[in-house]
């Protein structure tokens, strides 16, 4: 038996809240942004914040966009 499958079969014996614990624990564990990523995006957004700001970037109205 692989060890996931071991720990798998432990955590089913567990009460609801318990394992719902667990869950989160562990997605929350998967979900470790990636810094050179983030850095990108906030380069980014400032740049098309920037862009919108000084007139290089023209915005549509969610309206408009969606009225078609």
């Amino acid at each position: 038996m692989s060890p996931v499958e071991m720990i798998l079969q432990e955590a089913v014996k567990l009460k609801p809240v318990e394992r719902a614990a667990l869950i989160k624990g562990l997605v929350n564990s998967m979900d470790v942004p990636d810094k050179k990523i983030e850095a990108m995006w906030i380069k980014e957004s400032r740049s098309r914040l920037e862009a919108i700001e000084s007139g290089k970037l023209e915005t549509v109205k969610y309206e408009e966009l969606f009225s078609e």
